[in-house]
């Protein structure tokens, strides 16, 4: 396959190393739908992979939505009648609402408690809450420290700034043989959440740099997005609606470094490209396929029926489904290389699929051409066909223009890669052609 050095054994696991580090690189960063965190973390990736960067202004329309304003915080603070704080925003990133709106005032604890978020029930964790639509403030902290808190009066400060400025997003793009596209997507929004989503992040960092550095040019064109949940998507989907014709498949990734089983989610039509090779990939593992849902990423943003584009997501455990979801558990601790590594063969494996599948047509029909002759065949008969010799038996077969490679591996039962490779031998030989080839020609709009 055109793929099939892309993340072998001893490089997923280098390339999960390397995962592990732009993690702990990017985990300090306050990120959030805008602001100079989520360019920080844009600079970091783009030391990696090369990247073309974008800022949508302030007001700029995306559908039924607009780009907000740009929130960047400098410190925040809860400090007691001696001035120590209870609170403190440099001891940890989550105890800020996200898009709070500057404070600085004197309160009793009595005012200061609708304006308080915590866990009852995981007294230990700080919770991750926003008000990116809604201008209103607010801190959030462990339940046990706010159990302590004494009547008062509190210095409550937030010191950020809420104004006209830019949305940030960047893509990575590899080019294939044809303009047709493959698009993945991370949200890059979350502060101090490893799972939720640095592992996303950083997985898709590597699996773009091993595309990049892949000896051989891919057949379609791979295209990286690093942008914000939904306003992100739904910023770049207004802004590229005429490339939308061109995308044959897509995955949004995220959550990939808990402890959890790896989990599909089907796109919303259920059986695209995407759907097929994940169901094929995965199968014999103890990975889990979901139907599709209007909940979720930003699968809901590319799967909305005025789009529905063939994405699907990939995560281990779904989000709102672990413990520490949302909450200052999900930390470095929660993940680990190994199942990062996991992640990246998977997602490998999967893409070397989804770029090498093609439509066959064999151009010998008339009953089986001799392969013996073509050096394709066994010289000595009597015996069964070996595996490669089977291979090539199904492909000619089903090769009839109507079915592709994925579909005739899964009508012979047969490993993708193991039929692609007798494909790729068939080609060569001249039996076979490619009805689907890589094109430069003008790609279609979305259909209304």
């Amino acid at each position: 396959m055109l793929l099939d050095a892309l993340l072998p054994d001893d490089a997923a696991g280098a390339a999960a190393t390397d995962a592990w580090a732009l993690i702990e690189a990017l985990y300090p960063l306050c990120r959030s739908l805008t602001g100079d965190g989520v360019r920080q973390t844009l600079d970091q990736i783009g030391e990696r992979i090369p990247l073309i960067r974008t800022e949508v202004p302030s007001g700029t329309p995306a559908f039924d939505w607009e780009i907000p304003r740009e929130w960047n915080l400098r410190d925040a603070w809860i400090a007691d009648a001696a001035g120590r704080r209870v609170v403190d925003f440099r001891a940890h990133s989550l105890h800020v609402m996200g898009y709070s709106v500057p404070v600085r005032r004197t309160m009793t604890l009595e005012e200061l408690q609708p304006h308080l978020h915590s866990l009852p029930d995981q007294p230990d964790w700080i919770p991750y809450r926003t008000s990116y639509y809604r201008e209103q403030w607010g801190f959030c902290l462990r339940h046990r420290d706010r159990e302590r808190l004494g009547p008062g009066p509190y210095e409550v400060v937030i010191d950020a700034t809420l104004a006209p400025g830019h949305l940030s997003y960047a893509e990575s793009v590899i080019p294939g043989e044809s303009t047709d596209e493959v698009l993945v997507y991370t949200h890059t929004c979350h502060p101090a959440l490893a799972n939720d989503n640095l592992s996303g992040i950083a997985v898709a960092v590597e699996l773009a740099r091993a595309l990049h550095q892949a000896p051989t040019k891919p057949r379609l064109t791979w295209r990286f997005i690093f942008g914000p949940g939904t306003i992100g998507s739904l910023a770049w989907l207004s802004r590229n609606e005429e490339r939308l014709g061109r995308v044959r498949a897509g995955l949004v990734l995220g959550l990939l470094g808990d402890p959890g089983v790896l989990h599909y989610k089907h796109s919303r039509r259920g059986d695209t490209l995407t759907d097929r090779a994940a169901a094929h990939v995965l199968r014999g593992t103890d990975a889990k396929l979901l139907e599709f849902e209007p909940y979720g990423y930003d699968e809901r943003q590319f799967c909305s029926p005025g789009f529905d584009l063939p994405m699907g997501r990939l995560t281990r455990s779904p989000n709102s489904t672990y413990a520490e979801y949302h909450t200052s558990a999900d930390d470095l601790s929660l993940i680990r290389p190994a199942q990062l590594a996991k992640a990246l063969q998977t997602l490998a494996r999967l893409a070397s699929v989804l770029d090498a599948n093609r439509t066959p047509l064999n151009l010998s029909p008339k009953g089986e051409p001799r392969l013996g002759k073509r050096g394709l065949y066994g010289s000595v008969g009597g015996g069964a066909p070996g595996a490669f010799e089977h291979a090539l038996l199904w492909v000619l077969n089903q090769a009839d223009g109507t079915r592709d490679l994925l579909a005739i591996a899964e009508r012979a039962r047969l490993p993708f890669e193991q039929v692609e490779q007798a494909a790729a031998a068939l080609e060569h030989a001249g039996l076979l052609r490619t009805l689907d080839a890589p094109h430069e020609s003008e790609p279609k709009g979305p259909s209304p």
